[in-house]
């Protein structure tokens, strides 16, 4: 069975995330003790005691996650799980699979995701920018409406998580106009996200100069496993590539579908969730409905999985 491993982005959060894994396997609290100190606050602190409202906060998410998600890939090679066959990452997700999969250490990973966040936060102050979800309607229908919505302003498909399952972004008012008129022409649900941040909208393209300056500085590796991109589902041929690839993923729609189905495509039947959550594999299931998938967030999904 041909096995991806894949890692959630931001909404998958939650506090008290990873306890049960880190009382079974000290490498879990280890990761996230070696995460604070190159960060210079403690993440396990803030994960399992919160507030929420300060681990929801972008720079803080960020990091965590990519903890999170190393952490259960730590565990997985600890008990001897073999290597998959590819590895991908959903938005902040791609950041995790690049550090698990040896092209970006960890410490560094962390701050330049926690960067990353801060960076995204300050492109569009809070309030005037926001995310919308959009369910049941095809994904050229959402694109023209965005397009009829916008009105001088930015508003853009910007996730494409599932089948009828879209993700817009763009400035508040926008928005408001885009979730009107999506429900008038059909959408089953037009629901504002609880975010402040037009990820992967071009209003994030004064963050993404921000990040390209930045991820001139990191060392990036090629991987031991490959990684599949979100902006133009494509694995890298050079270091320099996968620099560009998170560069311009920041202000570019995560073709996650497209992901999945050429993984699935490619021969994998498993895919499996490291981290919090079971978000991907909800939507794994509806791209690609005859492969199986997992998630490594329990001890017990480990004997499972690896025997």
């Amino acid at each position: 069975m041909s096995k991806a491993i894949v890692f959630p982005g931001q909404g998958s959060q939650s506090i008290g995330m990873m306890a049960e894994l880190a009382a079974a396997f000290p490498v879990v609290k280890s990761s996230f003790e070696e995460a604070s100190d190159a960060l210079g606050t403690d993440l396990w602190v803030m994960t399992q005691e919160g507030p929420l409202e300060r681990l929801s906060q972008t720079e803080n998410t960020q990091p965590a996650l990519l903890t999170a998600g190393v952490a259960a890939w730590r565990v997985w090679q600890e008990l001897g799980g073999e290597n998959p066959a590819i590895m991908a990452g959903h938005s902040l997700g791609e950041y995790t699979a690049l550090v698990a999969a040896g092209a970006i250490a960890f410490g560094e990973g962390v701050q330049l995701v926690r960067d990353r966040g801060r960076y995204m936060q300050e492109a569009v102050p809070a309030g005037e920018g926001g995310m919308a979800a959009i369910l049941g309607l095809e994904d050229e229908q959402v694109r023209e409406v965005c397009a009829n919505a916008a009105q001088g302003d930015v508003l853009q498909a910007v996730n494409f998580n599932a089948p009828g399952q879209v993700v817009i972004a763009g400035s508040a008012a926008a928005i408001e106009r885009g979730i009107e008129q999506l429900k008038a022409a059909g959408a089953r649900r037009a629901l504002p996200l609880p975010v402040s941040i037009p990820a992967h909208s071009s209003l994030m393209s004064s963050a993404s100069a921000r990040l390209a300056e930045r991820i001139a500085q990191v060392d990036i590796q090629m991987p031991n496993i490959p990684v599949l991109h979100n902006c133009n589902v494509s694995i890298a041929e050079s270091s320099d590539d996968i620099a560009a690839n998170l560069v311009t993923q920041l202000d570019s729609p995560v073709r996650w579908v497209e992901s999945v189905q050429a993984m699935h495509a490619d021969g994998v039947d498993l895919f499996i969730e490291s981290g919090p959550g079971k978000v991907l594999g909800g939507m794994i299931k509806r791209i690609a409905k005859e492969a199986s998938t997992a998630c490594i967030e329990k001890p017990e999904a480990f004997a499972e999985l690896i025997g």
